[in-house]
């Protein structure tokens, strides 16, 4: 027959029954299960029992408010398993299930943790920080722009992340002198020691120790490294030499950042 309207939100299905072996006992297992003893009608010698009254159910329990004998008769009917509702059980969706034109603007989605870029940094230093002629130094990162897991620690300037995985490690470094610079150069270490390929240095064209034809170079680096978590560790130092006298790292031109990349 036709109707006017939505299409009805439920589809029917043929009621499911379970027969019990009865014992002198008040505790039954149920084929599937239930959210409550609503869902369930239960007849005991052919009498329907009375829900919370004469019986508890939840998951796949039934429990009687008095014990039965051998010789009872014992059924009941899954009510719950009657009706379904428009919405898909939980866990049921998959991505194949899934329109590419889908508009999640008005959703808020959890991400597993595995599927995050965390942790994750991004430290700066407060003023500009003297860097002595021919001197390798650490850069004291002392603020933070944000650090997801609390893994930077200020103090010592080092970043230890807590989960293992690969990070993408960027800085970017601003080296000034007002005597001049001939050779400058930046590098990431890894528990100590420097990581191959990241050393970034520029020369000025034609440097030689008494050229100091530069007084400010930008040094930028990109990369990935390998981390085990909660024991490797990374730093940064800056290096310049000029004409002998100290230069600066400024702070306004200078970060240092990394994240956990998806793999």
């Amino acid at each position: 027959m036709a109707y006017i309207g939505n299409i009805p939100a439920e589809a029917f299905s043929s009621f499911q029954k379970q027969d019990f072996t009865t014992s002198a006992t008040t505790s039954y297992t149920l084929d599937h299960a239930v959210a409550n003893q609503n869902e369930l009608a239960l007849f005991i010698n052919f009498v329907r029992q009375e829900p919370t009254a004469a019986y508890t159910a939840s998951g796949t329990s039934l429990t009687l408010t008095s014990a039965t004998s051998a010789s009872d008769d014992m059924y009941c009917v899954y009510l719950g398993k009657a009706v379904q509702t428009v919405n898909p059980p939980s866990g049921s969706v998959g991505t194949s299930q899934l329109s590419s034109s889908l508009d999640f603007s008005s959703k808020t989605i959890t991400l597993a943790s595995n599927m995050k870029n965390t942790p994750a940094f991004q430290a700066f230093i407060s003023g500009d920080q003297t860097l002595n002629n021919d001197t390798v130094t650490t850069i004291a990162w002392n603020n933070e722009t944000f650090d997801s897991n609390s893994d930077f620690d200020t103090s010592n300037y080092r970043f230890t992340p807590s989960v293992a995985g690969k990070y993408f490690v960027y800085i970017n470094c601003n080296v000034d002198a007002p005597n001049g610079i001939y050779y400058a150069s930046s590098e990431i270490q890894k528990n100590g020691s420097n990581i191959p390929s990241s050393r970034i240095v520029n020369i000025w064209e034609n440097a030689s120790s008494s050229d100091y034809s530069i007084e400010g170079i930008f040094l930028s680096y990109q990369g990935i490294v390998d981390m085990n978590g909660s024991t490797d560790y990374l730093t940064s130092n800056a290096y310049m030499a000029g004409g002998g006298t100290a230069g600066t790292v400024e702070a306004t031109r200078t970060i240092w950042g990394a994240y956990r990349i998806i793999t």
